[in-house]
């Protein structure tokens, strides 16, 4: 997941915003999207407990789609699953369900560029965060 930093740093498409916390990502995101810029958040799972009230109010009640593309530390597949990242990594899922936010799981990129487009679409459609959790290959 590290490697996509610079690739959109490099794209003129892309404005990256340096933050704190992910919490701030996800208030800056909100309103670019308001202001009728697509949005995405970039963070490690536990930046989505970090964020959870932003999401809630910012995202679900206000009705802001952004795209959460999420580092999935501490799944079952993660390469370098450590203590570290195991306990948040087990509770990832549950805080996603119950903040009711649409989720997709990628273990590899098989047809990644299919799925991320659908997200997009899902996102726009719900006016809603959706999260794409990136754990297996991505964590190597």
């Amino acid at each position: 997941m590290s490697q996509i930093l610079p690739l959109m740093r490099e794209d003129p498409s892309f404005m990256v915003v340096p933050v704190a916390n992910e919490s701030e990502a996800v208030s800056i995101a909100a309103g670019a999207s308001l202001g009728g810029r697509p949005a995405a958040v970039y963070m490690e799972g536990s930046g989505v407990y970090v964020g959870s009230y932003n999401l809630l109010v910012l995202g679900k009640r206000l009705g802001t789609p952004m795209l959460l593309l999420v580092a999935y530390y501490g799944s079952i597949l993660d390469k370098r699953n450590t203590f570290l990242y195991a306990f948040p990594g087990i509770h990832l899922i549950p805080i996603l369900e119950s903040l009711d936010i649409q989720y997709e799981v990628f273990k590899d990129d098989d047809s990644l560029e299919d799925k991320i487009k659908g997200a997009v679409k899902m996102m726009h459609a719900i006016k809603q965060p959706v999260a794409l959790l990136f754990t297996g290959a991505f964590t190597e």
